[in-house]
């Protein structure tokens, strides 16, 4: 029985993958909404604001303030579980933060959803008030038989191959440069990673990260097995 048949028999949903900007993405399962590193009120690349958002669980890759965002307003206002690494989730009560689930490199757990891992990823962590935020991570969603991988800030690392063996559907990689990886990087972990779909974020927000994405995509193209899927903010794109 191929792949695809088997997600027939096991009547697997397509995830919708929106993109607001920056790296906040929203992801949609047959049964919850997930957000990722809500940067939205002081994110000049979308419209939306968070009191438009209503999801289930929020995803944090680390603890700068352009990730964390507004995390606390949406989970204060939805109950949604926040899911971080250890110090993130600790720092999330004090704030107020009602469900909170902390875990950290290396580990996965099974939600309702579906199951989440935290991978290494190299770059800073700490929290927008000056607190320690731990280690910072990329993260692996497991859903609907579909594995999506966001890899935060990071810059390239040779382990991306292993990554790679989790059977990634999606990568989601930074290429601004400057703060995180560049185009030439990020081209050579879509290499490393061996993802169908390879989606860009972390650029164009500010000009000191300002990419031309018709570059990178053909980079994506002449030098990788992967497809470049680059969304505007806003765009949605479905995982079937």
């Amino acid at each position: 029985m191929t792949t695809e048949q088997t997600r027939k028999k096991r009547l697997i949903m397509p995830i919708e993958i929106t993109y607001f900007g920056h790296s906040a993405f929203q992801l949609k399962t047959s049964s919850h909404t997930l957000l990722i590193d809500p940067f939205l009120n002081d994110n000049p690349l979308t419209d939306m604001l968070a009191e438009d958002m209503k999801p289930d669980v929020i995803l944090l890759t680390h603890g700068h303030g352009d990730h964390v965002g507004d995390t606390v307003e949406i989970a204060q206002r939805t109950e949604a579980l926040v899911i971080a690494n250890f110090e993130i989730s600790n720092w999330l009560t004090n704030q107020g933060v009602k469900k909170t689930h902390g875990m950290h490199i290396g580990g996965e757990h099974e939600f309702e959803f579906g199951k989440i891992k935290l991978t290494i990823a190299h770059h800073g962590s700490q929290l927008p008030d000056g607190s320690d935020g731990g280690n910072p991570a990329g993260i692996i969603v497991k859903a609907e038989d579909r594995v999506i991988y966001f890899a935060g800030d990071t810059g390239l690392f040779y382990d991306m191959t292993l990554i790679a063996d989790e059977g990634l559907d999606v990568a989601v990689v930074p290429i601004g440069d400057n703060f995180t990886m560049g185009p030439a990087d990020s081209i050579r972990a879509a290499e490393f990673l061996r993802a169908p779909t390879v989606i860009p974020c972390h650029y164009n927000t500010w000009p000191i990260i300002e990419q031309h994405t018709q570059a990178w995509s053909d980079g994506i193209l002449n030098h990788t097995e992967s497809e470049p899927k680059v969304l505007q903010p806003g765009e949605s794109w479905t995982v079937n």
